[in-house]
């Protein structure tokens, strides 16, 4: 009997920590993709250090930069993370950009 009531006991606890889990995230959390304009990137390597500073900005999903168009193009979850930072991430890599409309 001991046994069971502590399976029930573990099972219920379970339960409440994934509904725990569950509650936290927010239900509202969106997917953005915004274009970046670097204006700054001046060789073919450029790219390689935007993508790499724009990736370790949580919440980006994916960071596709373009050396021909100077531009990134940024996909990013808009309950973790907002268009400044990564417009602050790549000015701290040494590339300032701006947000096209």
């Amino acid at each position: 009997m001991k046994k069971l009531t502590t399976l029930t006991t573990l099972t219920t606890l379970t339960t409440l920590i994934a509904l725990a889990a569950a509650l936290s995230a927010p239900a509202w959390a969106a997917t953005k993709t915004v274009t970046l304009s670097v204006p700054g990137m001046t060789c073919a390597a450029c790219p390689i250090t935007v993508k790499t500073a724009l990736s370790k900005v949580a919440g980006v999903e994916k960071a596709e930069v373009s050396f021909e168009k100077r531009e990134a193009v940024v996909t990013f979850d808009e309950a973790k993370t907002n268009a400044d930072a990564l417009t602050k991430a790549t000015a701290n890599a040494g590339y300032p950009s701006s947000v096209k409309q």
